[in-house]
């Protein structure tokens, strides 16, 4: 089945409709509302809650129907991309902050809603030169689904989390009262004290190269994929 572009019924300021998704006629993803995307998220995700630093939100139809979300923006500093990979501008890099596909939609559904999103990207954003997103152990597979998408690999490091009652908040929380107000009340609350569970968890890096060029200027060292769980 064609893979092709999907445009707007309205055209622009410039006199052509914009590009809003990628796919094929019974698989794509589109752009979709930000309230819709983020009560998908909350309702699906693991994490539970959306992240306000997303600006792109695309939704996966499959056969018309919504199956999955993917939300791409900003990263939790967004200044920190040339840290990365040297003389990164702020809007020149996305992290891709949150997925959710339901079970059961085809074959390899997570790797071509990826790799679909990355050809919308590719023309939809043309400044943006890298891509980066990072698996970690309450997912399994050390990021399994960048691998199969060519995503470069980067490395590890440990990260600390949060849980009560069912819910992850990332470390930054407890000690920024400005990385969300709801959660540092909830985890430095007295009262939770004895109900906080601490995971310290492995972080693995993905760098999705849009333009090549870039990846000469990287700050990190690319190494061989880490293996699957199933392969240790």
């Amino acid at each position: 089945m064609t893979k092709q572009y999907i445009y707007s019924d309205q055209s622009s300021l410039w006199g052509g409709s914009e590009v809003i998704g990628f796919g094929t006629e019974d698989f794509y993803i589109k752009e979709i509302e930000r309230e819709l995307s983020n009560d998908i998220i909350v309702k699906n995700h693991y994490s539970k809650k959306f992240y306000n630093g997303t600006y792109i939100h695309l939704g996966l139809f499959v056969n018309g129907e919504i199956k999955g979300v993917l939300q791409y923006g900003y990263a939790m500093n967004p200044a920190s991309g040339g840290s990365v990979v040297e003389g990164t501008e702020k809007d020149q890099y996305l992290e891709l902050d949150r997925m959710w596909i339901a079970d059961n939609v085809g074959e390899y559904p997570e790797s071509r809603a990826i790799s679909y999103s990355l050809k919308y990207i590719r023309k939809r954003f043309p400044k943006i030169k890298w891509i980066q997103s990072f698996a970690d152990e309450r997912c399994g597979g050390f990021g399994i689904v960048y691998q199969a998408c060519s995503f470069d690999y980067y490395g590890e490091h440990l990260n600390m989390f949060w849980e009560l009652d069912g819910e992850t908040f990332h470390n930054s929380i407890m000690t920024s009262e400005k990385a969300g107000k709801r959660g540092y009340n909830l985890l430095n609350n007295p009262s939770n004290k004895d109900r906080i569970i601490k995971h310290e968890l492995r972080q693995f890096r993905y760098i999705k190269f849009l333009d090549q060029r870039w990846k000469k200027k990287c700050l990190h060292k690319e190494r061989p994929y880490p293996k699957h769980y199933n392969e240790l």
